[in-house]
């Protein structure tokens, strides 16, 4: 079950504790059931009210109530952009591994690796993008990241995620964002893989539609929020709670499982949105729109229109532009577009670019279609056609300039070091005798 809507002023409460969220105000001297009220603020308090977020939990036990956090290693999560040289290549990856668990179990967050980012957590203004691999669900163990936002896209497996309100089925086709603070677990059902954006310092928003109008995009009503759900269980042997903070990881141990919210009520909460519900807009006469028009989520820097970062999708939709060539046109940019494939073939590149996969055009780095397809929509007839049917590609794009990590670079062996082949069969078709057509 879930609750409908995009930054809406939610309540809930577990069916099994009726009235346990108080009448009238919402830190009394004693809230029902025993409860202790606990605040979770994801913006200063003093913001405008349209950007004020915030949620009251009422709790079984406070997440106070923990041993002192000590640093654990953080494998492949990082946020050391120096660690190798600078790259302003072209850079594609085939995808990405997933360990087998008849190997080694690893769960969602042993399963975290960095391929990409920039800026920095500690002044609140930056990005990083990490791939997740695993195998096994996480045992009395959760994440919180006080870093910033996560917006999860699952390619390969259905992942369950409890919350501190309640729980999200995610499936391939979905995404998901955990906000910053937000604790969560993460189950799986076999071998997993997806994809992350991280941001620091600004939370996801809808775009806004200007001369679109009040309708289109990602509509509101279809962002669905989980119903508040607890478990009072205590864990003898200890539960784990992993907090990335300032980009290095660190864990604590408590007696009791965290996600024993009974109740809770406000504005700041997880999220999913199933992305066939994308309302599309098109060209329908000529040339090409902007990528923008596909701007699903938002993440706004201070400057008006530059985002920290967009998230971006390529899904399925009718091609009917005359006189025009319809793929993706040859690009420099001064935004960094990384590109990853949940399903399907992407029209601009349809060898190559796999799911679970990904590819990074930085700023000002050349891109565009292949050779392959160039050559073919040069001549094709122009008629009506339906672009990306059974695809769903997608792209996170940043105002950042963006480093690879090592891991990106060289540890995960998966950098396709040919793709700038791709657009070796480039021809020069000028012809300095052309005339125009008379009419």
């Amino acid at each position: 079950m879930y609750l409908s809507g995009f930054g809406n002023e939610f309540s809930s409460e577990d069916p099994r504790c009726p009235g346990s969220l108080p009448e009238g105000q919402n830190n009394p001297q004693v809230c029902p059931y025993g409860l202790y009220a606990e605040q979770l603020s994801g913006s200063a308090f003093t913001c405008p009210r349209p950007a004020n977020k915030r949620s009251w939990l009422y709790r079984i036990l406070p997440s106070v109530k923990h041993k002192p956090f000590a640093p654990v290693p953080c494998g492949n999560l990082t946020e050391n952009w120096n660690e190798v040289e600078p790259d302003p290549n072209q850079l594609r990856w085939l995808p990405f591994t997933i360990p087998k668990s008849t190997e080694k179990k690893v769960d969602f967050a042993a399963g975290l690796h960095t391929v990409c980012g920039a800026g920095d957590a500690k002044s609140r203004n930056g990005i990083g993008i990490h791939m997740y691999t695993c195998n096994t669900s996480m045992a009395d163990r959760c994440f919180n990241n006080s870093d910033g936002d996560f917006l999860i896209v699952p390619q390969q497996g259905e992942i369950l995620i409890t919350t501190e309100f309640g729980k999200m089925m995610v499936e391939p086709n979905e995404i998901c964002v955990i906000q910053q603070g937000m604790r969560f677990s993460v189950d799986v059902f076999g071998e997993t893989r997806g994809y992350i954006l991280e941001v620091y310092g600004a939370h996801f928003e809808l775009p806004d539609l200007g001369p679109i109008g009040a309708n289109g995009l990602a509509n509101p009503r279809d962002f669905l929020c989980p119903v508040a759900w607890y478990e009072d269980r205590k864990v003898a042997t200890g539960y784990t709670i992993i907090n990335k903070y300032q980009g290095k990881l660190f864990a604590c141990q408590q007696d009791f499982s965290p996600f024993n919210v009974v109740a809770w009520h406000g504005n700041y909460t997880p999220y999913k949105y199933n992305l066939e519900n994308f309302m599309v807009i098109n060209c329908v006469a000529f040339d090409h729109a902007d990528p923008s028009i596909f701007t699903v989520l938002t993440a706004k820097s201070t400057r008006p229109g530059v985002a920290i970062a967009d998230f971006v999708i390529f899904p399925p939709r009718w091609g009917v532009a005359d006189h025009t060539f319809r793929p993706p046109y040859y690009h420099r940019n001064c935004m960094s577009e990384f590109m990853g494939l949940i399903k399907g073939h992407y029209e601009a590149k349809e060898e190559g670019f796999q799911p679970g996969g990904a590819s990074l055009h930085s700023i000002m780095t050349p891109h565009g279609p292949d050779g392959e397809c160039f050559e073919k929509n040069s001549t094709a007839e122009l008629k009506p056609e339906r672009v990306a049917e059974g695809t769903m590609a997608f792209m996170f794009e940043s105002s950042f300039s963006m480093a690879v990590t090592k891991w990106g670079l060289q540890t995960c062996q998966r950098l396709d070091k040919n793709y700038y082949q791709c657009w070796e069969s480039l021809r020069s078709h000028f012809n300095p005798n052309w005339k125009p057509s008379k009419q």
